[in-house]
């Protein structure tokens, strides 16, 4: 099992969840609404978010617990979807995971994701 993440521009969430929603198997997604900043800064951003003295990027992150054999699928569809060709399109990034545990019932494993 792997979990990914991936930090996209907002505009591009509509598209990416209508992509991932065709991939079969999938189990489920998280999205929060986050911001930062990478190597650029926030100095080329059209919507600069200021807290104090900083300027941050509104971004999304998707977060996905999937088993290994989705794992392609699901970031070539995040890539191919979210990437613009401009600065600032985002990261995927992608994590073992040792164990899902479901609260409700206590399963284990993939079956728990």
């Amino acid at each position: 099992m792997k979990e990914i993440k991936a930090i996209i521009k907002p505009f591009k969430l509509d598209d990416v969840i209508t992509e991932l929603h065709k991939i079969e198997g999938l189990p489920g997604i998280t999205i929060s609404e986050i911001k930062g900043f990478g190597k650029s800064k926030a100095k080329n951003s059209t919507d600069p978010v200021r807290e104090g003295i900083h300027e941050f990027v509104k971004k999304v992150k998707l977060e996905l617990v999937v088993p290994d054999n989705l794992v392609e699928n699901v970031v070539n569809t995040i890539q191919q979807t979210a990437h613009t060709g401009n600065i600032g399109d985002g990261k995927i990034f992608i994590i073992d995971v040792e164990e899902v545990v479901k609260i409700r019932t206590n399963e284990r494993g993939e079956s728990a994701i």
